[in-house]
């Protein structure tokens, strides 16, 4: 720390920012920042109005100047980096302004009972068993439930489909359903 002090008390701000733009030597940064670093914090102070928030941006403008500096030619350090903090916390306030707080209500939200997957892989088991028991139909009693359950077909539109009688139709429905559920009752 002497080091830093000795170098912060004899060099000019002028002759550090040559010295950083020259070797990217941070050190040289840390010391010109730390200079004003009292400086920064109020203004970050006096918009953002949080301690946190206000230190927060101390760092986050620092990191700002390492890039900024290598580009920019600065001719009062201390008025240029005023700016910069103010145009930073502003920049700060704009963003927060734009991000929409929403309050999450616990009854919408997922709660870490994962019970809901049990239902889900419940549903899941008993379609693939509703599915194993259509193919053990015979295959007139498959075609017309698949027709009149999974197609949605009524019996006149299935009638048009198969060629078959109206009451042979509803028979099949009615016998597919009775098979269905015997099955299905017997797989668990």
């Amino acid at each position: 720390m002497p080091l830093i002090k000795h170098i912060e008390n004899n060099i000019s701000d002028d002759d550090l920012l040559k010295e950083y733009r020259h070797s990217q030597n941070q050190q040289s940064l840390v010391v010109l920042y730390l200079r004003y670093s009292d400086l920064v914090f109020g203004t970050c102070m006096k918009y953002l109005k949080n301690a946190d928030a206000a230190q927060d941006a101390v760092m986050n403008i620092y990191q700002e100047l390492v890039i900024k500096l290598q580009t920019h030619i600065v001719d009062n350090f201390k008025s240029w980096l005023y700016v910069v903090a103010k145009n930073h916390c502003l920049m700060q306030l704009r963003k927060d302004k734009k991000a929409i707080t929403i309050e999450l209500q616990p009854a919408i939200m997922q709660s870490e009972d994962f019970s809901h997957l049990d239902s889900m892989l419940e549903k899941e088991k008993e379609l693939e068993k509703l599915s194993d028991c259509i193919e053990g139909l015979n295959d007139e009693q498959k075609k017309i439930i698949k027709l009149f359950y999974l197609e949605e077909k009524c019996y006149n539109e299935i009638v048009d489909i198969t060629g078959e009688d109206w009451n042979k139709v509803r028979s099949l429905v009615q016998n597919g359903r009775r098979n269905l559920k015997i099955c299905m009752e017997k797989n668990g």
